[in-house]
């Protein structure tokens, strides 16, 4: 048996559906028993990506089953305060950890060189990054919505922009993270964190010229890689500048 029922999707939800369905009311036929969250994902859109699902007028959860002639409106997180008195399906207090797919390896680094515990790696398959979501509690951030869309991530996020340092403003302004900031406390290449050091401990590890310039050197406890401000921290400046001047847009 099937039923009709009516959608509409809103704000930054909309560029997952074609583009007939966006920004208007569509009517859809669905098998009867169908939960909103399985329709709504067999329309294109990842349950991560959900704050407010209305069922003629109502909050209704994930699990809600859909009748005959519902209209249902779905909404983005934050996407309005006057929506705040209804239930938000949107986790709360999401963790400052991510897990990034092998498509976002700059940004990795650039989570990284901001403080955030970020879990990546070159060789991670959907099923194990779905799962380190899962049991390590992070944050998924990928551009593949089929990976968004697994049962058991409860945090997640496809990430819109494809240029690295847009990638980065993006995901800390959306969990508006920037408090949350702590410039280079882990170590890029493998997310250990980095204190300073003395610069008679890493003689051996640095080229030698370097220990004639630079006198402040941090180490990553895990993997022992040695940093120092050189001609590339310039480049890092003006990204932190951008970072910055964003939060204020």
């Amino acid at each position: 048996m099937n039923h009709q029922i009516t959608l509409h999707f809103y704000g930054d939800l909309n560029p997952f559906l074609v583009p007939k369905r966006r920004d208007r009311d569509f009517d859809l036929t669905i098998d009867a028993g169908a939960t909103v969250k399985d329709t709504i994902e067999s329309v294109g859109v990842p349950h991560v990506e959900i704050g407010y699902i209305l069922v003629n007028g109502d909050s209704r959860p994930f699990d809600y089953m859909l009748q005959a002639g519902d209209h249902v409106s779905v909404y983005p997180p934050f996407y309005d305060f006057t929506l705040n008195h209804h239930l938000s399906v949107y986790p709360a207090n999401p963790p400052l950890a991510f897990v990034l797919d092998v498509h976002l390896g700059r940004l990795a680094a650039y989570l990284r060189m901001l403080g955030f515990d970020t879990h990546y790696s070159n060789f991670a398959d959907d099923d194990y990054l779905a799962q380190v979501s899962a049991d390590e509690n992070r944050i998924l951030l990928s551009r593949d919505i089929g990976l968004l869309k697994r049962k058991i991530v409860t945090y997640g996020y496809f990430v819109r922009a494809t240029d690295p340092e847009q990638q980065l403003i993006e995901v800390i302004r959306r969990y508006n993270f920037w408090d949350d900031i702590r410039m280079f406390s882990r170590c890029t290449l493998c997310n250990g964190l980095v204190g300073q050091v003395e610069s008679s401990t890493i003689a051996d590890l640095v080229p030698p010229d370097t220990l004639q310039f630079y006198d402040t050197f941090y180490q990553c406890s895990n993997c022992q890689k040695v940093y120092w401000r050189g001609s590339h921290h310039q480049r890092i400046d003006q990204l932190v500048a951008s970072l910055m001047a964003a939060r204020h847009e």
